[in-house]
């Protein structure tokens, strides 16, 4: 998988006719594997012939050929979403058959290729992965941490305020979080701290 990994911003849809068969991809942004289950569910046609599948969250993946000879719908719909370099994704192809048989590379060639079709139309943006943290702060240093924290693509979870100060939670892109670090350092001269949350 390459590193710079996509998601849908929005849901996608794509209908063809392949030897009289047609063929109906939807496809999904779903962050959670309970969230792809019922996407599936949602999209699947009880009246349709097959209703094969695939997603991937991260480094978790599914795939079905729903009664589809083994490996000719699922493998291909998951292929078309890893070489898109897809992540949050559930792509639903329902096909309803049509009295034509595709053969095992036809139908390999129609899921992989209606999969692919709809996630190329689909609207995606770039995922960033992002670290949630807190730390603690002197009120003093709280007007140039928070104009500062703009500049990190930071948003402000949430302050709790003390006596002494705020304890800050923040969600920033992981790969900011050296600054975040050196920022920290330089505001409160080293009394500061770094806490990861899950």
């Amino acid at each position: 998988m390459s590193a710079t990994r996509y998601a849908l911003t929005a849901p996608a849809q794509l209908s063809r006719e392949i030897r009289k068969s047609k063929f109906i991809a939807n496809a999904a942004n779903t962050t959670s594997e309970e969230a792809a289950i019922e996407f599936l569910e949602r999209m699947s046609d009880a009246a349709a012939t097959h209703n094969c599948w695939a997603w991937r969250i991260g480094e978790r993946y599914r795939s079905s050929d729903d009664g589809e000879p083994a490996g000719t719908a699922g493998k291909p719909i998951l292929q078309a979403i890893d070489g898109q370099s897809l992540d949050n994704v559930t792509v639903v192809v329902t096909r309803w058959f049509g009295g034509i048989k595709l053969g095992a590379g036809g139908l390999m060639r129609a899921y992989g290729g209606c999969a692919a079709g709809c996630l190329r139309q689909a609207s995606k943006s770039e995922l960033v992965e992002t670290a949630h943290v807190e730390f603690a702060v002197e009120f003093s240093v709280l007007p140039t941490l928070h104009a500062r924290l703009r500049a990190l693509a930071a948003t402000i979870n949430a302050e709790d305020f003390a006596e002494a100060g705020a304890i800050v939670r923040i969600g920033l892109p992981v790969a900011r979080l050296a600054e975040l670090h050196s920022l920290l350092a330089d505001l409160t001269r080293g009394r500061s701290e770094i806490r990861l949350l899950d």
